[in-house]
């Protein structure tokens, strides 16, 4: 892939990143990206790994797994504010990328975090495809010993 390309593709990855709560379609996206949408989705794809809409909705969970931790806004507050329009897709998305559901992780103890730095927070707690509990600052076990 061209430098220019992927230039191009930053430009709508820093789009989705900045833009995650509003409404976004790939039409939009490719634009950023000055591609034709067909384009720019496989492009995307290459280039990150994941598809435009994966990589968006990765994004609005991380950024709600933030707003649940600090426990001020309700599971649903939280939903409408990272840009999901349903409850249920929400709990169901984040369920599979974090491991369990929205409620469960905002119910659980969160207060380990608070001396660690928020560029360490983000990227211990970025939400993967993996359906396994994010257990943020717990013991960590390495296999046998």
């Amino acid at each position: 892939m061209e430098a220019g390309e992927l230039a191009h593709l930053r430009r709508a990855r820093d789009l989705l990143d900045r833009e995650y709560a509003r409404p976004l379609d790939v039409p939009t996206m490719a634009r950023a990206a000055l591609m034709s949408p067909s384009l720019f989705a496989r492009r995307f794809r290459e280039a990150y790994g994941d598809t435009p809409y994966g990589y968006l909705q990765a994004r609005r969970v991380e950024r709600a797994m933030a707003l649940l931790r600090h426990g001020h806004l309700s599971v649903t507050d939280v939903c409408m504010a990272v840009g999901f329009t349903s409850l249920g897709s929400f709990s169901s998305t984040f369920a599979r990328l974090v491991g369990e559901p929205p409620s469960a992780y905002k119910a659980r103890d969160h207060s380990r975090l608070v001396p660690v730095p928020p560029c360490m927070t983000r990227a211990w707690a970025r939400p993967g495809w993996i359906a396994q509990p994010c257990r943020i600052g717990e013991e960590v076990l390495t296999g046998p010993q």
